[in-house]
């Protein structure tokens, strides 16, 4: 059994340059026009998703039907991101038919405070500070998986200094 907090969602990249082999490979001798109209797109919104362009979801929808494939086929995992326990307490509050957004809303925060003052760092590792210029462009869990990285380097570091061998 899972607890929230060794949850994690499957993030996922949309494999455009398959699509648009698929696309070309089905597409065969038809002109661009013809194909279009067969798919129930335009002809621009071909002519971009064959060249690699991301084609809004109904359109993805109907060039998967023309091609006769599941539209899951075109993703691929690109990284797993954790749940914070308080977000997933938080995504189910705000879910919750019975209470007003308002409610919802001054829940959260109340939560969100009491989480922020209460919660302990992991006592297993000490936490690597580095500062980084881009953190706030970084992909979701980039900083967490970055820090394992450097927490293990400092340990193995750590260990090689107390060996004798740096």
């Amino acid at each position: 059994m899972t607890t929230p907090s060794d949850q994690s969602i499957p993030v996922q990249r949309l494999d455009l340059a398959q699509l648009g082999a698929m696309l070309r490979e089905h597409r065969g001798s038809l002109s661009l026009r013809q194909a279009a109209a067969e798919a129930g797109v335009s002809f621009s919104t071909l002519t971009r998703v064959e060249a690699g362009s991301q084609p809004d979801l109904t359109s993805f929808m109907l060039l998967c039907a023309w091609l006769g494939v599941s539209p899951s086929q075109f993703f691929s995992p690109i990284a797993e991101r954790e749940v914070a326990p308080i977000d997933e307490a938080i995504a189910h509050l705000t879910s919750d038919p019975r209470l007003a957004p308002d409610a919802a809303t001054k829940i959260t925060d109340v939560l969100r405070g009491m989480y922020s003052a209460l919660a302990k760092a992991p006592a297993d590792r000490q936490i690597v500070a580095c500062h980084l210029r881009a953190a706030g462009a970084l992909r979701p869990g980039v900083p967490e998986r970055l820090n394992t990285v450097l927490g293990e380097m400092y340990d193995q570091l750590t260990a090689l200094v107390a060996a004798g061998e740096l």
